[in-house]
């Protein structure tokens, strides 16, 4: 045998035993596999944070493109409102990412569109070939005055002369008249004006058309039945009872002192304390507000049977005549609306400083010949009695027609029957007692839409109401 031979022999056969000794070595393999899982775990997880990154950014850039779309839409905003979305996205450092900023806007309405994409940086997603990922944003906002019928029920009862309410009645009031009423939404938006006190001076024309059987011509009120308390209408054609024309008060809030005064009269006379039926004329609304003067008792529910009336759809009879008296504007002869218009909001806004008080009529023995109507129109009825009837008969010539808690009672269903009809009811307490917000609070449409202020906050309430009235939302 060959030298060679004999050295490669046991060296081939040695290394053969110590290949097939490794090949059967198991240990060491745990080591390679928990370093394999290490490093897929540290992928994964790096993965997971550009993932994560990505949604921070978008969180951040979307809520940043919302508040930009929203201030810009605002139809209050005077500036450009691509300007405006440009300068929110500048001030977070990220002018560079608005893709685009779009408007369209008409008369009564505005929307903004704008889309921003941000290129984010992704380290870990580079090793597989992904260097970085899109980071959009795409928000819209508007800001339209749909058709919108509007009641404003303002108490001018006595109590209003105190503390500068009516003043900062006033104010709040033409605040509230300047924000619905403007030219963008002009043969959209109509108000009506009711201002209450005992009672609610309705107008002749209003009067007319109602077919009232008519006592007298000082004024022109209506007492409403209880039972026509649980529904939103005033039918044409009802036996209406026209208010009595006298003064119970024998206390006036003009002269300060005991006389034969007729200032307060139970039903309002003056032109200024009219109800303003459908109007868009801000002008003459607000001038009409600056007359008003405080006077006489407090029918919180007859100021809200009225501007329930005015927004339902047996109204419009009433309306076309009105329009033909020209009244009111051609342009609102279709209204009030239908309540299943899903084009109309009809919205009640009432105001109260005080509570429902009791009201008294003439007992009819005492008011039933064109004589005694005239007598009663010229004499203060508690100074007559005081001065010509005996303590003993004095009582024969009066009743009491509503009171306080039957005021109560009677708003709640006006109240009620206004809700299921759809409409949205803000109620106001103005600087009013526990009983009087809890009555005003049950009336209005949620505990949200109801306000209890102090003073000037009065202004506050009612701008708060209007700029929810014009309906500021985002769609997209």
């Amino acid at each position: 045998m060959s030298p060679i031979l004999m050295t490669v022999r046991p060296l081939k056969n040695a290394l053969s035993a110590h290949t097939r000794r490794f090949a059967r070595e198991e240990d060491g393999i745990m080591t390679v596999w928990v370093l394999f899982m290490i490093l897929m775990m540290v992928m994964v997880g790096g993965i997971q944070l550009d993932f994560m990154r990505h949604e921070l950014e978008r969180s951040r850039l979307q809520a940043i493109s919302d508040r930009a779309v929203l201030a810009a839409a605002d139809l209050d905003q005077t500036l450009d409102p691509t300007s405006v979305v440009q300068d929110y996205f500048s001030k977070s450092a990220i002018a560079n990412y608005v893709s685009s900023v779009t408007v369209d806007e008409g008369l009564n309405y505005r929307t903004v569109t704008v889309d921003a994409v941000k290129e984010l940086d992704t380290p870990y997603l580079r090793k597989f070939g992904i260097n970085s990922m899109p980071v959009p944003a795409h928000s819209m906002a508007e800001e339209r005055v749909p058709k919108v019928e509007i009641s404003l029920v303002l108490d001018i009862s006595g109590s209003m002369k105190n503390n500068s309410k009516l003043p900062n009645m006033k104010d709040a009031a033409k605040t509230f008249i300047d924000t619905v009423l403007r030219p963008e939404t002009a043969g959209n938006v109509s108000l009506s004006l009711i201002p209450y006190s005992e009672q609610v001076n309705v107008g002749p024309n209003i009067f007319d058309a109602l077919w009232i059987d008519t006592f007298h011509n000082f004024s022109h009120c209506i007492d409403v039945p209880n039972g026509h308390f649980v529904q939103t209408q005033m039918t044409p054609g009802f036996p209406w009872d026209q208010t009595q024309h006298f003064q119970w008060n024998y206390y006036s809030i003009e002269s300060g002192y005991q006389q034969n005064t007729l200032y307060d009269t139970v039903c309002p006379r003056q032109p200024y304390e009219r109800v303003r039926p459908i109007s868009q004329d801000a002008a003459t609304l607000k001038n009409q507000i600056d007359q008003l003067k405080p006077r006489a008792g407090t029918a919180i529910y007859m100021g809200m049977k009225w501007g329930t009336a005015l927004l339902d759809p047996s109204f419009r009879q009433t309306t076309n005549e009105l329009v033909s008296d020209g009244v009111v504007e051609a342009t609102f002869a279709s209204r009030p609306a239908e309540y299943d218009d899903a084009e109309t909001l009809k919205t009640i806004v009432l105001m109260t400083d005080g509570e429902n008080s009791s009201s008294a009529r003439i007992s009819q023995s005492a008011y039933n010949s064109d004589s005694e109507v005239a007598h009663w129109s010229n004499w203060n009825f508690q100074y007559y009695l005081q001065n010509y009837v005996s303590s003993r008969k004095r009582h024969q010539y009066y009743y009491t027609r509503y009171s306080a808690d039957e005021g109560d009672t009677l708003l709640d269903k006006i109240c009620d029957a206004a809700k299921t009809e759809g409409i949205v009811i803000w109620t106001i307490g103005f600087e009013v007692e526990q009983h009087g917000a809890d009555v005003m609070q049950s009336c209005a449409s949620s505990p949200s839409h109801f306000f209890r202020v102090e003073g000037i906050e009065l202004s506050e309430a009612f701008r708060a109401i209007a700029r929810q009235i014009n309906q500021l939302r985002l769609i997209q």
